[in-house]
């Protein structure tokens, strides 16, 4: 049983470079990650944190997400999100979504909502027009430098943020956004925005991936790595590895995030690093970028 159980997990993107200072990345993820650990202690239900959360990590400007997006081959910037709850079942997500501030905060309205889960482009604005979401007059003047970007970065850079947690009375969710690939083809999407293949929860595991999206597409990655918890009898590491592995034969790379109803964690990839923080009822918070190094959140904040 999970009754009174909690954990969290946060990623800031596997596009990490060796040799770069990601200290200010780490010190949000580390806050984020104490105001997350307390919430959940307190008894806030997990859909509420990993939306909130994601949608703090997309404000900071210090990720390739919200105000650290990625304008694409024309200037433009064009926003993924979804989130996804275990307990019911129900998932909102947009795409190619142009003016918003939050993508996050749109894909929520929609999971309330019921039905559709996915929006994209114009139809995703004007629903969040339509919702009273907040807007960005010109994203190009919002938009800031993610924490460790260098412009060699330009042409292979990726990162997304993202979430997975589980509450005291055992529930799930899971939260991805993402700014996309600097200079990508307009209209481009990646699975940030695709249930079961960037973000999954159901009543075993929350997931939120980051990397190469077209490889976690053709993966299926965050679906998959349920399906191998569930019906393959996996452990959630092994499962979370054999995923990454799966990604890797689609010509990808990256990483994830993802806790268990039990209130297990596992944080793998196989880039340089990945940007990552964790905490849980009975483990301390950590926080890290390069490699396996994690360091107290505490002596961060």
């Amino acid at each position: 049983m999970s009754a009174g159980r909690w954990a969290v997990a946060l990623h800031g993107g596997a596009g990490v470079k060796a040799g770069r200072d990601y200290r200010r990345a780490e010190a949000c993820l580390a806050r984020l990650l104490i105001e997350g650990s307390r919430r959940l202690a307190g008894g806030d239900a997990a859909l509420d944190v990993v939306e909130d959360l994601t949608a703090a990590l997309e404000a900071s400007g210090l990720f390739v997400a919200g105000r650290g997006a990625a304008p694409n081959r024309l200037g433009q910037v064009e926003l993924d999100a979804s989130l996804m709850c275990g307990r019911q079942g129900r998932a909102g997500a947009v795409a190619a979504l142009q003016g918003v501030a939050s993508p996050i905060r749109v894909a929520r309205r929609l999971l309330d909502r019921g039905s559709p889960v996915l929006l994209a482009g114009e139809g995703a604005a004007r629903f969040a027009r339509a919702e009273e979401c907040e807007l960005v007059s010109d994203p190009t003047l919002w938009l800031t430098t993610p924490d460790g970007f260098d412009p060699v970065d330009l042409e292979d850079g990726h990162g997304t943020v993202g979430v997975a947690a589980l509450d005291r009375v055992g529930h799930l969710a899971a939260a991805t956004s993402t700014g996309g690939i600097y200079g990508t083809l307009p209209g481009r999407v990646g699975d940030s925005a695709v249930i079961g293949a960037g973000t999954w929860a159901d009543k075993n595991v929350a997931v939120s991936c980051t990397g190469e999206g077209e490889a976690f597409i053709r993966a299926a990655a965050a679906s998959d790595l349920a399906a191998r918890v569930r019906y393959g009898g996996q452990g959630l590491t092994d499962a979370a590895k054999g995923v990454l592995a799966t990604v890797r034969n689609r010509d990808g790379d990256g990483g994830l995030v993802a806790v268990s109803r039990t209130g297990e964690i596992t944080m793998p990839f196989d880039t340089d690093g990945m940007k990552r923080a964790s905490a849980a009822w009975n483990l301390p918070a950590r926080v890290g970028s390069i490699g396996e190094r994690l360091k107290d959140a505490l002596g961060l904040v």
